[in-house]
């Protein structure tokens, strides 16, 4: 049965926008509509910001104990919480997450987002106080950056709206969230929670727009943040706008990160952590370790375990709890995918894989797809694909190995695998990139998660998000 939805979340209220525009929310794995949810025009962002503006100005929000904005967090958590299940059900069923995985990051990992910054929020706080070479004393104090513009990709649009709500709440900041145009129904959710939870008026806003109304939003002389997570080319272009207008920027954006096996890694451990380290989300996810590199006496090994993993994974309906992998997100992204396929088959030895699945007639699947004799510098190599296409590189010595990974405009993400760790860490200390896990990968909350390169700029996660949401004030007192 398809949704209807009329109205934005501004104020706590359910405004009515101001256009009868509308996106059409297509089901990636049925390729039918599920959903109609109006789109913004350039009147509802001012009605947004107007809202975020005047509670940051005038509701006392920033001013409140953080102790007290914690509270007001913790009863957002329980009241997301309650909704799990239908955060999970309506992100999978927008962009083909597998349910098993929704439930877990966008149900279970988004409310732990929000318990983190929380708990942060809660704790007892020192004041900062530090030696003055020319006075008495340096009083250092923090407070909210202002109204922030967080715009939120397709992906994991739950766990990433949190990832920046949170901090942000936790500073004492108040946000206008721009969903991506393809999954608008969580944020319905999410906003329920927050207005059964007492989240103060103004404080959170959600408005769906496409870019170029986003572009607007960016630029809005009522924003005082942006924080976005999305593509290179995307992030360059807010990058362009936020250093002109001398606007903080928080940017997240593409990886092609490289998984390194080196001579004596557990191959089997290996396999058996590559649907979360290398295929999370259908292949799309930013930090997937898509090159496979290999030395090169164990190359045929790598290929052949690869090979049969991949040809074993369940492709099929993101609602069924059995699927391990799902479809592409949108037919638009399953021919980018599928476009990249194509080239790879010029440039490297298709394994397995490379078509679409027999017997899915709907929606936007493609097949786990395997190239090996692949040269670090093809373009499947070196572009961020986003879909389930896995390339294996050869490498000779660890020097060649971390010469590979290195090779690439991004650096967000990457795993080494040994069964010695310290010599694991060692080769991941020169990596360059944001990120590294060994013998695994997954972000952990209590640690800064960013990249460097093309892959962004800022942290997200960690102690350190928050103050990506605060400004500082250094007081002289001099006597």
């Amino acid at each position: 049965m398809t949704q209807y939805h009329k109205e934005f979340f501004i104020n706590n209220e359910w405004a009515r926008p101001s256009s009868s525009r509308t996106f059409a929310i297509v089901g990636a794995s049925t390729g039918e509509v599920i959903a109609t949810v109006p789109e913004a025009a350039e009147a509802d962002i001012d009605a947004a910001v107007a809202a975020a503006r005047h509670a940051f100005d005038h509701s006392g929000w920033p001013q409140l104990a953080s102790a007290d904005r914690a509270v007001v967090m913790q009863r957002f958590m329980g009241a997301l919480a309650t909704r799990g299940a239908q955060l999970a059900e309506a992100v999978s069923a927008q962009n083909g997450m597998p349910i098993s995985l929704s439930s877990m990051l966008e149900a279970q990992f988004s409310v732990g987002v929000l318990q983190y910054y929380a708990e942060l929020a809660g704790a007892p706080s020192q004041p900062d106080v530090r030696p003055s070479q020319m006075g008495k004393e340096t009083l250092v104090e923090r407070s909210a950056v202002g109204v922030v513009a967080a715009i939120v990709p397709w992906n994991f649009p739950v766990t990433l709206a949190m990832s920046k709500i949170a901090p942000a709440m936790a500073a004492g900041c108040t946000l206008v969230i721009k969903p991506s145009p393809g999954t608008v129904l969580d944020s319905y959710i999410v906003a329920e929670a927050a207005l059964e939870a007492g989240v103060p008026p103004g404080v959170l806003n959600w408005v769906a727009a496409d870019r170029d109304v986003g572009a607007y939003l960016v630029a809005h002389p009522g924003i005082d943040k942006v924080a976005f997570t999305g593509s290179t080319a995307a992030g360059r272009g807010i990058a362009k706008v936020c250093g002109e207008m001398l606007r903080p920027v928080t940017l997240e954006l593409g990886g092609k990160s490289a998984a390194i096996l080196l001579e004596d890694a557990d191959l089997n451990a290996f396999l058996t952590a590559v649907p979360l380290v290398s295929m999370l989300n259908n292949g799309q996810a930013c930090y997937n370790g898509t090159r496979i590199l290999a030395p090169k006496s164990r190359y045929g090994e790598v290929v052949d375990g690869l090979a049969e993993l991949l040809s074993s994974l369940k492709v099929g309906d993101a609602l069924d709890p059995e699927t391990q992998i799902g479809p592409m997100a949108t037919e638009a992204h399953r021919d980018r995918v599928e476009g990249y396929i194509a080239k790879g088959r010029g440039e490297a030895k298709l394994v397995t894989g490379g078509g679409r699945p027999s017997g899915l007639n709907h929606g936007w699947f493609v097949e786990p797809t395997l190239f090996a004799e692949v040269d670090n510098g093809a373009t499947i190599a070196q572009e961020e694909i986003f879909g389930p296409v896995l390339s294996v590189i050869s490498y000779t010595t660890d020097d060649d190995a971390v010469r590979i990974a290195n090779d690439s405009q991004f650096g967000l993400g990457g795993s080494v695998w040994s069964s010695d760790a310290e010599h694991a860490i060692g080769i991941a200390r020169r990596v360059k990139s944001g990120t590294v896990g060994v013998n695994g990968y997954m972000p952990s909350l209590g640690s800064p998660f960013g990249g460097v390169k093309a892959s962004g700029m800022g942290r997200e996660f960690g102690p350190e998000a928050i103050g990506a949401y605060q400004q500082l004030k250094s007081i002289y007192v001099m006597g």
